[in-house]
């Protein structure tokens, strides 16, 4: 069973929409969601937890629809934002007994035990923590009910590389068992790089990709060379840069051989999610 699934997925606002849009999230992964702002990825999450109902098409948690199991499945979803949701006036322990009212499934241990390896003073009032100590104590809490899925929507922006690789560490911890997924959110391309098992690529309100995160990276190389070369050879270059020195561009892999491109002083590497954004964004 997937733990989410979007299929045929519309929702227009204003003069933006998400046509037809089908994917999903497997069980026991975890998957980046990546696309430039705009794209429409806050529009999927927020149909993810029942904030945006499609026009057409139809979202599934877990196999369930939310009509017949709203409480069900949110029962089953952590969530972490960029920015809190939290009543800073209270103290750490206040907001977390406010949190685990909600939950059934709350452990009480597993809570503490992430305030310890987080360095979290429970007696320390919500707006006195530090931006990271926040996502740190936001992650807490997600966690501390054991949700068979954690959406993640830009939790690491801003924040330093020792703290972002410790919540990395933390998420492959957490689907260790096979059970649980994540989706993951981000600007930060190398942390998905890291981490990502999956790949669901959004621009303009359409699906560009959606499946292993090698296979993305498999689909292209980079490509530096010069100038001359554009002009001598007809070259299928994806977003196509130019300055002083030459060009560079993505390939579609295996469209050229090795030979050819050293004959022709080309440089050839494997591109990053960033790289594969950016280029395929100006074509589009």
């Amino acid at each position: 069973m997937t733990a989410v699934e979007f299929r045929q997925f519309s929702k227009r606002n204003g003069d933006f929409g998400i046509s037809e849009l089908s994917f999903h999230v497997e069980t026991g992964y975890i998957t980046g969601l990546i696309g430039p702002n705009g794209a429409g990825k806050t529009t999927l999450i927020r149909s993810m937890m029942n904030l945006v109902r499609p026009d057409q098409g139809e979202v599934r948690m877990f196999g369930l629809m939310y009509k017949e199991h709203e409480r069900e499945i949110k029962r089953k979803i952590g969530f972490v934002y960029d920015e809190d949701f939290f009543y800073n006036h209270l103290k750490v322990h206040e907001m977390k007994k406010i949190a685990a009212a909600f939950y059934p499934t709350w452990n009480d241990a597993l809570f503490h035990r992430y305030m310890q390896q987080f360095g979290i003073p429970e007696g320390r009032k919500v707006r006195e923590l530090s931006k990271g100590m926040r996502t740190k104590f936001a992650l807490a809490v997600a966690l501390s009910h054991e949700p068979e899925l954690l959406i993640m929507d830009e939790p690491t922006s801003g924040l330093d590389p020792v703290f972002r690789r410790e919540v990395l560490g933390l998420l492959s911890e957490y689907i260790g068992d096979g059970k649980r997924s994540v989706l993951f959110s981000t600007h930060i391309s190398s942390d998905l790089e890291r981490i990502a098992d999956y790949i669901v690529y959004v621009q303009g309100g359409k699906l560009q990709f959606s499946g292993a995160k090698e296979d993305l990276l498999d689909c292209y190389v980079l490509v530096k060379g010069p100038l001359e070369l554009l002009h001598s050879e007809k070259l299928d270059v994806i977003g196509l840069q130019k300055n002083a020195l030459g060009f560079e561009g993505l390939l579609a892999k295996g469209r050229y051989s090795t030979d050819f491109m050293l004959q022709n002083h080309c440089m050839v590497e494997q591109p990053s999610l960033d790289d594969i954004m950016v280029y395929t964004r100006e074509v589009r």
